[in-house]
């Protein structure tokens, strides 16, 4: 009987961010506004918790990070949101990580607008409050 090992790669989860952001045409808090009157969809994937915390954001679509890729792949027979050819999705999270790697996976799948906010809510907040 043959033997086979498998070798695996890991990267390290900063080296998947990089990865991830090498991809995205990043928003940054101060534009967030001016895309979504240009007609960007803007997701907020942030937990119930985090949002009864720290507020909603205005004029976001909330969908839960563990069903997002099922509701806008092009593909998915449980996709609930029509995404336009080339139109910009932004995805938010609290800061601005889970958000770059969520992106890039709506990339991966055909959503090819698909970007994230620069700083996530928290940066937008403060923007926002200046």
């Amino acid at each position: 009987m043959a033997e086979y090992t498998v070798m695996t790669m890991s990267i390290s989860v900063d080296e998947m961010l990089q990865r991830a952001r090498a991809t995205l045409d990043r928003v940054p808090p101060e534009a967030l506004e001016r895309e979504v009157e240009a007609g960007a969809l803007l997701i907020d994937i942030r937990p119930a918790e985090q949002r009864n915390r720290d507020g909603e954001l205005p004029g976001a679509r909330v969908i839960d990070r563990n069903v997002l890729e099922w509701r806008l792949a092009p593909s998915s027979e449980w996709r609930t949101v029509e995404v336009g050819e080339d139109q910009r999705v932004i995805v938010v999270c609290s800061d601005g990580f889970q958000s770059s790697l969520a992106a890039a996976n709506l990339q991966d799948l055909g959503v090819t607008g698909a970007t994230d906010l620069e700083g996530g809510f928290a940066a937008w907040a403060e923007a926002k409050n200046k």
